[in-house]
């Protein structure tokens, strides 16, 4: 650790502008007055964050199901769209082409069906009246099982045809926001075109995804007894956007994997956030604050702390000197405290105010 040597002028100059005041009865030492706390311990709650990527509750690509050129554009980028909403129309006269010829197949092969019928009723009075021959009244009823079979295949082509047909009318699938648009009018697409006609963000809720490790999971769920206790109760999350500002709804835990990656070592984490303004975009990322439960946790204020190369310290009081003590300490992710993981116990006296002023082993009265 990096030693700074300070003349005792220029320590009593310092110390006299930071409002400490001196004991000037005491010449071979310094002294304040400092306000000091006596750690307990406490239930609390602990904020951890976690790196997350936030995704539409469906993102949907848009692909074209028949082939033909785009006729009709009815949407533009960053549009709202209802789900059945119109976006494209592909050329329709070939198609529509070919819906008339399947309802004329279908209609010739219903009258030769009739004809079959006709031909096979005959011949069933004539054997009745043994005038014809039983090889003659089954070919008539195969010659009408044949004009059946062709009746039914002339309706599925009709069916395909007219499901083509309703095909160059390309309509939402889902309620949400149009991106990117990368063919126009005029453009030929097809269902095996490299990009999609464009993608649909249904965005009003906002999925966010992040991981948690083993230990992390393990501990949370031994906080709430089950997994399935953990999603029910554990506290509402935040979510701190990547410009480092909170998002001002809280969101919730909607599903945890029960697997573990064993490339990762760790398990993947559903979150869940309202998005009525729209101030969440598919495909950003954040960090997740999530608050657990913990134990008979030691929480100080952040002015107790300071650091020196990385490392952290806070001032126990022990005889009325201030002893320098190094600590293990976690970010509360409120803005105003640690807690404690090691260094410090229960009952042991700190000092909270004016902690950079401060040498190790100076005297130290405690303010009223």
């Amino acid at each position: 650790m990096k030693k700074i040597r300070i003349t005792m002028l220029v320590a009593v100059v310092a110390l006299f502008i930071t409002g400490c005041n001196k004991n000037n009865k005491q010449q071979d030492a310094f002294s304040a007055d400092c306000k000091t706390l006596i750690i307990k311990r406490a239930d609390a709650v602990i904020s951890e964050s976690y790196p997350a990527t936030i995704r539409g509750r469906q993102d949907v690509d848009i692909y074209p199901q028949v082939e033909g050129k785009i006729i009709k554009l009815c949407v533009e980028e960053g549009q709202r769209v209802r789900r059945g909403q119109v976006m494209f129309v592909i050329d329709q006269v070939g198609y529509r082409a070919g819906v008339l010829t399947a309802f004329a197949a279908e209609r010739a092969a219903k009258s030769q069906v009739a004809t079959a019928k006709l031909e096979y009723h005959s011949k069933l009075n004539l054997y009745n009246k043994k005038v014809v021959s039983l090889y003659n009244l089954l070919s008539a009823k195969n010659a009408l099982e044949t004009a059946l079979a062709s009746l039914q295949q002339t309706r599925a082509q009709r069916i395909n045809a007219s499901n083509s047909l309703s095909y160059t009318v390309v309509k939402s699938p889902v309620d949400g926001v149009v991106g990117t648009l990368p063919y126009r009018i005029g453009a030929l697409v097809s269902a095996s075109i490299s990009k999609p006609l464009t993608t649909v963000s249904d965005n009003s809720r906002m999925y966010v995804y992040f991981s948690m490790n083993e230990t992390q999971l393990r501990s949370l769920i031994s906080s709430y007894g089950s997994l399935e206790a953990t999603i029910k109760n554990v506290p509402s999350i935040g979510l701190m956007l990547n410009d480092g500002t909170m998002y001002n709804h809280k969101g919730y835990i909607e599903a945890i994997s029960g697997v573990i990656d064993s490339k990762t070592g760790s398990a993947s984490v559903r979150g869940v956030f309202d998005n009525k303004e729209r101030m969440l975009f598919s495909g950003s990322i954040g960090n997740v604050v999530l608050g657990t439960r913990k134990h008979n946790a030691i929480i100080v204020p952040q002015t107790t702390v300071f650091a020196i190369q990385d490392k952290s310290f806070v001032y126990r009081l022990i005889h009325d000197k201030a002893l320098i003590t190094p600590v293990s300490i976690q970010d509360m992710q409120d803005g105003k405290s640690y807690l404690i993981k090691s260094g410090l116990d229960v009952d042991d006296v700190i000092i909270i105010d004016g902690v950079n002023n401060i040498k190790d082993g100076m005297s130290v009265h405690i303010k009223k």
